[in-house]
């Protein structure tokens, strides 16, 4: 039987998809495929859904049970085996919770991520000082110093993908809420990170919005979340929410949409760009 991972990466989920298509396009269920392999249907539905790693000789009688040629095999196998090799934040192991590691390698794909966030400023725009004080608040659930520094340290790398050759655009909507959120007694914490924002706002590549407490109330007031697009077609878009002890991961067509909607909503109700860069200086004057 296939061993679970600590998180899949991007390649497993479209090779996943890629599998079970050409399962059913061979008109086979999994409860057949797994006869073929002599294992549990449930093995077939984990490499399918990228729940475990693609165990390169079950790929490779997959596809010849699916009728796939011998140089789509071959092609297949490659790009399997490059999938099963870790992701770079993979060295947080110890810190990073499998249900975070898909949103870490999910990311790293996307050409689009859409944030809205309602209480802290989102982490890829974080300051390391600013990511410190709101860690050692335990947000994370852990306050052991060693821990918070390897949360800390996993969020700034996570970053390096803004300033990629291949960077995704970001755009975020943060309530006004997030400005005013004291997360330290020392008022140098939050100037600096104004000011890392000021300077992202002036990034073709990002685009920030606040969504201002006079405007009243908007359409996206119930929780943080995070939509995904991809230049992958097997990948469709997904919306990533944290919660508690865990993560949701939605790529249903209609919840995908309506989460798209909501965005489309706050973003017309957000303050423009421009408007935004004013409020964003006007709180840092206040430092």
């Amino acid at each position: 039987m296939s061993e679970r991972r600590a998180a899949p990466t991007v390649a497993q989920v479209v090779l996943g998809r890629r599998l079970q298509e050409l399962r059913e396009a061979a008109g086979l269920k999994r409860e057949e495929a797994a006869h073929v392999l002599r294992v549990a249907p449930a093995t077939v539905r984990r490499m399918e859904l990228a729940e475990v790693g693609l165990k390169i000789p079950y790929v490779e009688v997959l596809l010849t049970t699916y009728g796939v040629s011998v140089a789509e095999v071959t092609a297949f196998v490659a790009l399997a085996e490059e999938a099963n090799r870790p992701g770079w934040w993979q060295r947080y192991h110890d810190v990073l919770p499998s249900w975070f590691s898909l949103h870490v390698s999910l990311e790293n794909a996307a050409r689009l991520i859409r944030s809205y966030e309602p209480h802290f400023v989102p982490g890829l725009l974080q300051t390391e000082e600013y990511a410190r004080a709101v860690m050692d608040a335990g947000t994370v659930g852990q306050d052991h110093p060693d821990a918070v520094s390897r949360h800390v340290a996993l969020r700034m790398d996570r970053q390096k993908l803004l300033n990629g050759e291949k960077a995704p655009h970001f755009w975020a909507v943060m309530d006004e809420t997030v400005l005013m959120r004291p997360v330290s007694i020392d008022s140098r914490v939050m100037r600096e990170q104004l000011d890392r924002l000021l300077e992202a706002a002036e990034s073709e590549r990002i685009t920030l919005q606040v969504a201002e407490f006079a405007s009243g109330p908007h359409p996206a007031t119930n929780a943080p979340f995070t939509l995904l697009r991809f230049a992958e077609p097997e990948l469709p878009d997904m919306v990533h929410s944290e919660l508690v002890t865990g993560a949701l991961y939605l790529d249903d067509r209609d919840e995908v949409a309506l989460h798209l909607e909501v965005l489309d909503h706050l973003t017309a109700h957000a303050a423009s760009a421009q408007r935004t860069k004013k409020i964003l200086q006007e709180y840092r004057d206040k430092f």
